[in-house]
């Protein structure tokens, strides 16, 4: 069980900051963007530690309150659980 729960968070959390690349490199050429519900659902479902890195490192959604404000704070609540599980599953 904890294996699939680390495997888990590993690979939402590489989905959510590819996300933040992929949509800041369709930003910069003006193409069809990631909707933001999509870049919220997978930070949700707990890929929010590698969202908010990704929007960080690019600088993307930095200017958007809900997401300067939000995704770091979901990250946090998120980091907390993950840790919680891991040491109950332990």
């Amino acid at each position: 069980m904890m294996v699939l729960l680390v495997g888990y968070v590993i690979v939402i959390n590489i989905v959510g900051f590819t996300l933040m690349k992929v949509d800041k490199d369709k930003a910069r050429k003006g193409k069809y963007r990631i909707q933001e519900k999509t870049l919220w659902n997978t930070a949700i479902l707990g890929g929010a530690i590698g969202s908010s890195i990704g929007m960080n490192l690019f600088r993307h959604k930095t200017k958007h309150r809900n997401f300067k404000w939000g995704m770091p704070v979901l990250a946090y609540v998120e980091g907390v659980i993950w840790l919680y599980l891991l040491w109950k599953l332990s």
